[in-house]
């Protein structure tokens, strides 16, 4: 039987087209009820987590991660697409289906030994996932989780970090 949120997120045509069918979180951030139920329900998992805060990668992780930190009082971390932050940064590149790409956190963004989660819409190939990770651990952070909206795990991207514990309110398969 299908949750409240994996009835509400829409299937539609990628574009551009990545080898996957986009899942569109747009009718939940729409309604804000059903916004802020799966806020609460990412931030009662990086509360179990222990987290001391929050990061989310450009640009539906801040959009999902940044209301998560604020429920919880924790800090943001943006991680960006290079060169939009000012300052020293660390950069971490990736690959995905489609090409390559990097991510890019603020230097002193998070202090050592600080207990991260991080949070996204959507859990496919892991590309940014495993940036973020890597990001966490050069700045000397401690990744004790990951959260999504969506999972697709037809495509693995739990598989790729096989210690990492991660959360999902929706599970889609035959993505």
């Amino acid at each position: 039987m299908a949750n409240i949120f994996e009835e509400r997120i829409a299937s539609v045509k990628d574009f551009p087209n990545k080898g996957i069918v986009f899942r569109d979180i747009t009718p939940i951030l729409q309604d804000g009820k059903l916004f802020q139920a799966a806020t609460h329900k990412l931030a009662e998992y990086a509360k179990s987590r222990k987290a001391d805060v929050i990061v989310g990668p450009e640009a539906r992780g801040f959009i999902v991660g940044c209301p998560v930190a604020t429920e919880l009082g924790l800090g943001f971390v943006p991680a960006r697409k290079p060169h939009k932050l000012p300052r020293d940064v660390e950069r971490a590149s990736y690959d995905l289906e489609y090409g390559s790409n990097s991510l890019e956190m603020h230097k002193d963004a998070i202090k050592p030994g600080q207990r991260v989660v991080i949070c996204d819409d959507l859990l496919a190939t892991a590309g940014t996932l495993r940036a973020c990770k890597q990001l966490i651990e050069k700045l000397g952070g401690v990744l004790v989780g990951a959260a999504f909206y969506i999972e697709l795990p037809d495509l693995k991207g739990h598989e790729k970090l096989p210690n990492l514990d991660i959360y999902s309110l929706v599970q889609f398969h035959g993505a």
